[in-house]
């Protein structure tokens, strides 16, 4: 999966369209994903790849279109222990993602 993320971070550049990188820069407890997994989002909002999938996902693919808006990098901490409006949380542990705009 790493190799194809390359490739699609590749061929965007070589079109000159942007993409967001997240990346699981740390984990601690029970999570969906470990270190160094990764997601691609598109300006217009599709991904390839993931962090996890669920709210977590849902979180950080927010802060990916907010990093297109003004460019900065961000750590996204994504915390899986506490319900949330009743879902239930099954994973029990927190990743911070690194957020980069590429391109």
């Amino acid at each position: 999966m790493q190799d194809e993320i390359y490739r699609e971070i590749a061929t965007a550049i070589e079109k000159g369209e942007p993409v967001v990188l997240a990346t699981v820069a740390r984990t601690r407890g029970s999570t969906p994903r470990k270190t160094g997994a990764k997601m691609i989002v598109r300006p217009d909002g599709t991904f390839f790849g993931t962090i996890g999938g669920g709210c977590g996902e849902a979180e950080v693919w927010q802060e990916a279109m907010a990093a297109f808006a003004d460019g900065k990098a961000r750590i996204v901490t994504v915390d899986l222990t506490e319900p949330l409006d009743g879902e239930d949380k099954i994973c029990g542990g927190v990743m911070d993602v690194f957020v980069e705009r590429l391109g």
